[in-house]
């Protein structure tokens, strides 16, 4: 499977993903996976931001599809089918921007922030 088709696939997991997490059929941990890698994938802040050389696409490229295959691991492979099915065609427009989704990740930079500045001042 090359770069683009993976690259594809993905786009058609995530919304998968996404509605796996509302099944009852999908497990504890899978849902809280899912949830994260949602809420990353969705999430207009990046964990290493874009404008920062190499580094900020290597979370695009490396974290998202990690995330997104350990989370289609845990998930039943019944139910994963199922919502690949229910997914064709739900962000088609376009993934959903919401701001709220960026709470994760903003509140995990102001913990490193909070612990350096704690680092430098004791």
């Amino acid at each position: 499977m090359d770069l683009k088709e993976r690259a594809r696939k993905l786009k058609t997991d995530i919304p998968a993903v996404f509605i796996a997490m509302k099944k009852k059929e999908t497990p504890i941990a899978a849902k809280i996976i899912a949830g994260i890698t949602v809420a990353y994938a969705l999430s207009p802040i990046d964990l290493i931001p874009d404008f920062i050389p190499i580094l900020g696409y290597l979370d695009d490229i490396i974290l998202l599809p990690a995330l997104a295959a350990l989370t289609i691991r845990i998930i039943p492979p019944e139910v994963f089918a199922e919502c690949r099915k229910e997914a064709e065609g739900l962000w088609i427009n376009g993934k959903p921007k919401k701001w709220y989704y960026a709470l994760p990740i903003v509140l995990l930079w102001l913990i490193i922030l909070c612990l350096i500045v704690k680092a430098i001042l004791f």
